[in-house]
């Protein structure tokens, strides 16, 4: 108990030293200071009263005694700010030796296994709060009374720059013991020093006072004797004793927390002498005039906690962690506030881009500097990780663009090297892995993927250096972005976030050639290694891994053909997203001129090379060269399927791909080759052309400069085709390009070239399915002129007064009605043209056929036999264009005429010797002719049903899926007239369901069930009265037998249309009305 006893007598003695205390004096009648020195005087005189009366602190007298033994500094003296100071420290280092006294007695009792385990004891060196407080207040009159007023200008913070009580401080130490000034500071920092080896006291100490101490320390040990006049002397000092200064103050910096550390050493250098001031308020004025032998010791002292381990991290918390970065408790405010403060950020980039003097060279600046600066990247803390990795980012560009050699070894190559170790490189060290393993893990990807995007993308500044080191991984990147479209993956965004800034930062010619690289047009970039492949990871990441052998080469030609696919259709999609720049378009440009060199050199030469060497590298060369033609026309589909019409951002592009496009329809020329598809990519061209300069787009001057590049083209087009139609137009749009469009091509055309130059234009706007080269029409968008066939038609029809007769007065036309429009010649041409080979001439003849329908034309009723079978045949075209206008066609004409058409329909319908797809077309007239009959379907009521029971039938499962649909339809419009045909409808939906092979056609089945229902609503419990229960039990059958889930999930549905149909009808919903009733 004495130990304890004697520790609590410690803190009284320290309470009694530093307490408040009446003076008789009021302040009116002495100043502050006086005051003061008056409560010191009191405090000290009631210590030593006690101390020599009070029996209880005998022993701390006797300590007191034991431990002042040798010190001189605690001898009598005048001042009594010093006598309050020594008592203090004296009193403190007591303190200290009680609590090493009472750690090095205790002995923790052992607990008892057979009862639950209580708390353990404390410590009896243990403080309590108000001896903690006590503790703290001795320390603060220590340091103000023995440390801060011996510290020179500009060393340290000033106590008017703490606190009010600092001023009093400063203004109550005498300054005529000045002679002993350093001696003291010297006694003050070594006894503190003492005391902060036991870890209470110390982070008592330094955990407030840390400033203070080193700006003490750094005086004694570093600052060099001046000249007279200049303040206090500092020779009273022996250099063993500097020595002794120095050296704890680098055991002190090494042992405190390294952020204080840095924060503290910044306080001390203060501002430059230009007057940079720092942001906090009054001390701008103190730091601004800092001695330069400290500015210099504190860079000094700074440099070396950067180049230690973590010192990175350690100087960013230091400047950072008052902003809130840290884990010191910033308030999210100054978090928020701190991380929009960008320009900091980028200061402190910059200077850890500067080696140091200490350092003994930038290279080994650098390979100390760099991994750490790699680490800031990964932090995880979300307050600390965005000041840090924005330091980070800056800092590597800063990095880049001083020292790009260093950068590129030291933080690019390791940022890479997981994308790196996975590619095909020259010269790259052979092994071989089992298929499997893992070559590159899913946290290395992730984490490479991130430090690029922040680092490039957020960074946002391309240098040299950058974009080579991308560059070389840009294959790997782009395959992996393909990897993450087929999957669910969280690096997909970033992956095309990269992809689409390197190529809008690169030159164009440069992103072009990228795109090539990408494409497989070229090999220069280092590519994917053939035996790695990319696998997704367990955390909704990527692993690479080894590729297994495929020893199918049909399979693995079935793989490569889908992955290259696969590749071309992302590429697609990634420059549909950075339109803006041009890319896509000229691009798109850059593989018709490819196509067109391919199309000159189809033909393979013969072979006069007879050796079998020779022979074998020719052939590879050649079969290189056939992938490549093969890759530019899968390129050319895929981008006439992807890219939207926007794709030409201006007239130049425009431009290029029609001179792109003669190129080829001259090349197809020379070789006598002509086809449909040259003929229709010829038209076309020629078509936007007359598009642009008839006003789609507003023209200037300098446009007609850039056109004038097609003239030569023209000219030989007019030359080499042999249409004479085509060589005209081609020599008009010649000389409006030439006269700058003074002369306007077309004017003077008769009727026969406007219908033929109508049908070239109409093909501009059909996106029919055909060859790559014919299919480009789909780009041109805005830019194209459509001259129809049905304006013509328009203009020359006479409009109808009377709207078109209802079914009952069907075929009954009168001849007020109908009107003739063309001669008997002009309707054969545009017969002949409904069999011309060119889809859009045919598209166009037959759209005019379809509005001479709409118009009753008496020449095309007269003749409705053979307009029905030229419309038939166009039902085999595969163009949907044709085949669409066609469908429409039959489908007015028999509206007009069910009697005599619909049976001519039914037997096309089911004659087995027809296609399945010529069928389907005839179906899909018989359903609009059977929604334009409405209430009259009834009539054809057993033909229709009859033929599409058949259908169901039938050997293809395409056209018996498409008979039941029909089938459901045409109930859906019987109703109530369905009668007794409804049993023989449910009986072949029962087969279908239960015994057709196909799950499309069971799927149909039951999915005509949920169409009947949901068609019938209200009216399913009278039309489907008897086949109800039917119905109800073969939608169970299906979900509890069926294993098609697609199936099941109709029957469900239908389940569910049925369930709300029966409960409407049994529990109808209750109406208020009023009701008024006569009584008799």
């Amino acid at each position: 108990m004495a130990a304890g006893v004697k520790l609590e007598v410690v803190a009284e003695a320290l309470a009694l030293l530093v307490r408040p205390t009446e003076t008789g004096q009021s302040l009116q009648q002495a100043t502050k200071q006086a005051v003061l020195l008056e409560a010191l005087q009191v405090n000290l005189s009631s210590l030593e009263e006690k101390l020599q009366h009070v029996p209880a602190w005998k022993e701390l007298r006797t300590l007191r005694e034991t431990a002042a033994e040798g010190r001189e500094w605690l001898e009598s003296s005048a001042d009594i700010t010093w006598r309050f100071t020594s008592e203090a420290l004296i009193l403190l280092l007591c303190l200290r030796q009680c609590m090493v006294q009472l750690a090095a007695s205790f002995q923790p009792t052992k607990p008892n296994l057979r009862t639950a385990e209580a708390a353990p004891a404390l410590p009896p060196d243990t403080l309590s709060v108000s001896q903690q407080k006590t503790i703290q207040s001795a320390l603060q009159f220590v340091v103000t009374l023995g440390i801060c007023p011996y510290l020179l200008a500009g060393v340290g913070v000033p106590l008017r720059q703490k606190s009010e009580f600092g001023a009093v401080v400063e203004d109550a130490v005498s300054c005529d013991f000045s002679h002993d000034a350093m001696r003291r500071l010297f006694t003050s920092c070594t006894v503190l020093l003492d005391i902060s080896q036991h870890p209470s006291l110390g982070s008592f100490l330094l955990t407030r006072h840390l400033g203070d101490i080193m700006a003490g320390l750094c005086q004694l040990g570093f600052c060099l004797s001046r000249a007279k006049g200049e303040g206090r002397p500092g020779e009273m000092l022996t250099e063993g004793e500097r020595a002794q200064c120095r050296q704890a103050l680098h055991s002190l910096l090494d042992r405190v927390y390294q952020p204080l550390v840095i924060r503290e050493l910044l306080i001390l250098q203060g501002g430059s002498k230009q007057g940079l001031q720092p942001h906090t308020g009054e001390l701008s004025q103190h730091l601004a005039h800092t001695p330069a032998w400290l500015r210099r010791l504190c860079g000094q002292l700074l440099s070396q906690r950067l180049m230690k381990p973590n010192g990175v991290q350690a100087v960013l918390r230091g400047i950072l962690e008052g902003a809130g970065a840290g884990a010191a408790g910033g308030h999210d405010a100054e978090a928020a506030a701190a991380a929009a403060d960008w320009k900091r950020c980028s200061a402190i980039g910059r200077i850890l881009a500067c080696c140091p003097q200490q350092s003994l060279s930038l290279d080994s600046y650098y390979q100390l500097v760099c991994p750490q600066i790699l680490d800031l990247l990964h932090i995880m803390d979300k307050v600390t990780a965005r000041q840090f990795q924005q330091v980070a980012s800056s800092t590597v560009l800063a990095m880049a663009r001083e020292q790009p050699a260093l950068a590129s070894k030291y933080l690019l190559s390791p940022m890479l090297e997981p994308l790196l170790r996975c590619l095909d490189m020259p010269g790259k060290a052979e092994e071989d892995p089992q298929p499997g393993s893992v070559v590159v893990e899913e946290s290395e990807i992730t984490c490479c993927i991130e430090d690029i995007q922040k680092v490039y993308v957020v960074g946002n500044e391309l240098l040299p250096v950058l974009q080579e080191s991308l560059k070389t991984v840009l294959g790997a990147l782009f395959h992996l972005y393909c990897f993450t479209r087929q999957n669910v993956s969280y690096l997909r965004s970033p992956c095309q976030e990269i992809l689409l800034w390197s190529l809008e930062k690169m030159e164009q010619a440069s992103a072009l050639a990228t795109v090539k690289e990408l494409a497989g047009l070229e090999r220069t970039l280092p590519a994917l290694s053939p035996f790695c492949q990319f696998s997704a990871g367990s955390g909704g990441g990527t692993v690479i891994v080894v590729k297994e052998t495929i020893s199918d080469e049909d399979e693995a030609l079935y793989q490569k053909v889908c992955v290259d696919q696969w590749r071309l259709e992302c590429l697609a999609d990634l420059l549909c997203q950075s339109q803006k720049t041009g890319l896509a378009g000229d691009f798109f440009i850059c593989c018709l001129k490819d196509l067109t060199a391919c199309a000159v050199d189809m033909h393979p030469h013969p072979d006069p090379i007879s050796c079998d060497n020779l022979q074998q590298l020719q052939q590879a060369h050649k079969q290189s060269e056939q992938e490549k033609k093969l890759l530019i026309l899968q390129l050319v589909a895929v981008l006439c399927e992807k890219v939207s019409d926007s794709v030409f951002t201006d007239l130049l592009q425009v431009v290029e791909f029609v001179g792109s496009t003669l190129k080829r329809a001259l090349a197809s020329l020379r070789q006598n080759e002509r086809s449909s598809v040259d003929a229709q990519t010829l038209s076309m061209a020629m078509g936007l052309v007359a598009a642009i300069l008839g006003g789609a787009v507003q023209l200037k001057s300098e446009d007609f400069a850039v056109m004038k590049q097609l003239m030569p083209l023209l000219e030989q087009i007019s030359c080499l085709y042999l249409e004479p139609v085509i060589q005209e137009l081609a020599c008009n749009l010649r000389i409006t390009i030439a006269t700058h469009g003074a002369f306007q091509a077309g004017t003077q055309s008769h009727s026969k070239q406007e219908m033929d130059n109508g049908a070239a234009e109409m093909q501009t706007t059909s996106q029919h399915r055909s060859e790559p080269p014919g299919s480009e029409e789909k780009l041109l968008g805005d830019n194209k002129r459509t001259i129809n066939l049905n304006n013509s038609v328009a203009e020359k029809s006479i409009p109808r007064e009377n709207p078109a007769p209802s079914s009952g007065t069907k075929g009954n036309l009168s001849a007020q009605e109908m009107s003739s429009i063309y001669t008997p010649e002009e309707l054969q041409e545009i017969f002949t043209s409904a069999y011309d080979p060119a889809a859009p001439v045919r598209t166009a003849a037959l759209r005019t056929i379809v509005g001479l329908i709409e118009q009753r034309d008496i020449q095309i009723l007269r003749l409705q036999e053979k307009v029905l079978k030229i419309l038939l045949e166009n039902l085999e075209h595969e163009d949907s264009f044709v085949y669409l206008s066609a469908i429409q066609g039959a489908a007015l004409l028999s509206d007009l005429y069910p009697q005599q058409i619909l049976p001519v329909l039914l037997e096309q319908y089911g004659n087995v010797e027809k296609c399945p797809e010529s069928r389907m077309k005839t179906g899909e007239v018989l359903m609009r002719v059977s929604r334009a009959l409405g209430d009259m379907v009834f009539h054809y009521r057993d033909p229709l049903i009859h033929a599409f029971l058949r259908g169901t039938r039938d050997h293809d499962s395409t056209l018996r899926a498409s008979s039941l649909a029909n089938l459901g339809e045409v109930c859906q419009r019987l109703q109530f007239t369905l009668g007794s045909m409804v049993h023989e409808v449910v009986s072949c939906l029962t087969a279908v369901v239960k015994m057709d092979c196909e799950a499309e056609v069971r799927r149909a089945g039951v999915h005509v069930v949920v169409l009947l229902f949901r068609g019938l609503s209200e009216k399913t419990t009278e039309v489907l009265r008897d086949v109800l229960k039917d119905l109800y039990r073969l939608l169970k059958y299906v979900v509890q037998c069926q294993q098609d889930e697609t199936a099941v999930l109709h029957a469900q549905l239908a389940l569910q249309e049925l369930d709300e149909i029966i409960r409407r009808f049994l529990f109808p919903e209750q109406k208020l009305e009023k009701k008024i009733i006569v009584l008799p």
